[in-house]
Formats: structure tokens, C-alpha cells, sequence
């Protein structure tokens, strides 16, 4: 029987969204795994491509971006966060 129209499961936090991280596990820095804000989850690289190209990227970590070098863009990445728009994506030098 509920009582007001609401069930505890036991589960509730209450009326709050969960803390980030909590419902993963996980860091609360998306995409960051345990390693910081200055990392990417290897699992990112198996899932996202390129939006030109839909090649796979590469992770350039001193410059914190991902890496199409068939459509000679680099998206960057904030908060552990890939911008994966070509108006946000620098173009890679020449040489």
C-alpha cells in the first residue's frame, strides 16, 4: 500500500538527483575514470568517431583532444567533456 502516492524502494535519495558518479560508481568527472580530469576513458575512443569522417580519433593528452587526422581536426575536450562539433574542432597544422 503506498501512502500518498509514493513508493520507498528503499532507493530514494530523498528528492535529490544522485551525486555524479554515484549511479556508475564512477568519478564524478564524466569520462574521466579514476585517473583525473586530464584523462579520457579508453572506453570513448571505442565509441566516438569522427562526425566529418566517421573515422576513429586519437587522444592527444598535453593538448587534451581528440584527434581526426582524416579530417585534419582536433575536438576538444572540457571537463572531461569531448566537443564534438567541427564549429568547436581546431584544424591541425601542416607541418
Amino acid at each position: 500500500m503506498t501512502h500518498g502516492g509514493s513508493i520507498d524502494d528503499g532507493n530514494s535519495t530523498g528528492g535529490r538527483a544522485p551525486e555524479a558518479g554515484a549511479l556508475d560508481g564512477g568519478s564524478a568527472v564524466p569520462g574521466t575514470g579514476a585517473a583525473g580530469p586530464s584523462e579520457v576513458d579508453p572506453r570513448i575512443l571505442e565509441i566516438l568517431v569522427c562526425p566529418m569522417t566517421k573515422t576513429r580519433l586519437s587522444y592527444d593528452r598535453q593538448r587534451g583532444e581528440l584527434v581526426s587526422r582524416a579530417a585534419g581536426l582536433a575536438y576538444p575536450i572540457r571537463d572531461g567533456v569531448p566537443l564534438m562539433t567541427v564549429e568547436a574542432a581546431r584544424q591541425l597544422g601542416g607541418g
